[in-house]
């Protein structure tokens, strides 16, 4: 008779289970990678800005980034197309950086006041891009909507307010550092 027994996940895969992820979340910060997605004319002036709408850790709806883990062993140029692909679909086409430096580098935290950035799981470490895409994006994975924008009105408190963990803060942050913002 054939095992039902799921087999073990592949050791090399870079992912860690449920259970090992939860147990690292409690011990050490993990690195991230998150992108705002973006529109640019032919000066390269951004003329859209891209929020995604998706179903927050906390079990409501929020708009937020393009974001998600590192995995073992994986450059940073790398997790950050795999999760523009991830979010925004395979047509996007992203135009990444020449040099991957991020705008900046968000510390997340689990308690509230040690950063304006936070995030109830874990301590995280995010570096952060804006990054222009070409191409058409379908929303994928557990992205509902993607709904694009006007730098200012991406900026706004409104949308702001929507946004968890401080990503109004890090919009704006990241359209101020490509001049998006007046």
């Amino acid at each position: 008779m054939a095992s039902t027994r799921t087999p073990d996940p592949d050791p090399d895969s870079g992912w860690l289970s449920d259970e090992e992820l939860a147990m690292v979340r409690r011990r050490l910060p993990i690195c991230y990678v998150e992108a705002i997605p973006v529109r640019t004319d032919g000066l390269g002036v951004v003329t859209e800005v891209g929020v995604l709408l998706r179903v927050a850790p906390s079990g409501s709806i929020a708009r937020t980034l393009v974001s998600g883990r590192v995995m073992f062993g994986e450059s940073i140029r790398t997790a950050l197309f795999r999760h523009l692909e991830k979010d925004l679909g395979p047509m996007a086409f992203p135009q990444l950086p020449s040099n991957p430096a991020p705008f900046t580098v968000a510390e997340y935290f689990p308690l509230p006041g040690a950063s304006v950035y936070t995030d109830e799981r874990q301590h995280a470490i995010s570096l952060a891009y804006v990054v222009p895409v070409t191409g058409t994006c379908e929303p994928r994975q557990d992205a509902l909507e993607l709904t694009w924008m006007s730098p200012m009105e991406a900026a706004s408190i409104a949308v702001s307010e929507e946004m968890e963990g401080g990503r109004g803060a890090l919009m704006r942050a990241g359209l101020a550092s490509v001049g998006a913002l007046l």
